[in-house]
């Protein structure tokens, strides 16, 4: 059965580790996030993008992120999958939990959510799950 989660994170930080930026005004950078889970999910992360920025601002990431702690009270690790973008309509930030990456208690986790990111730069996220 699907269950639910959801709460909020802080990033802890940013660490930029490579930008290539081409004379057509595109930039492609790597990055180092950490973060602080709150919510159903409580622990911490690791996040390695790879981002793209253009003149009209930021554009599109993919990513891989480690999550250590606990979903609704059982504990282990997991990977998410991101992938995000944005345009003139607006921004989409997805994730998804790489099969047969959970441990401990989240072993055999599976499912996906969104990262929404407020007007003043909070974020919170949203998670639809299965645990055997």
């Amino acid at each position: 059965m699907t269950q639910n989660a959801s709460g909020t994170f802080d990033i802890t930080g940013w660490d930029e580790y490579a930008k290539d930026a081409g004379p057509d005004g595109v930039v492609v950078a790597r990055v180092r996030v950490t973060k602080a889970f709150h919510g159903d999910l409580t622990g911490t992360s690791v996040t390695e993008i790879q981002t793209v920025t253009t003149d009209s601002g930021p554009s599109a990431y993919v990513g891989i992120e480690r999550f250590e702690g606990a979903l609704h009270g059982r504990k282990g690790t997991f990977v998410l999958q991101h992938s995000a973008g944005s345009d003139a309509e607006g921004q989409w930030l997805k994730w998804l939990i790489v099969p047969t990456s959970g441990t401990g208690e989240l072993a055999g986790l599976r499912g996906g959510g969104d990262i929404v990111v407020d007007e003043n730069g909070g974020h919170s996220y949203s998670l639809a799950y299965d645990l055997p």
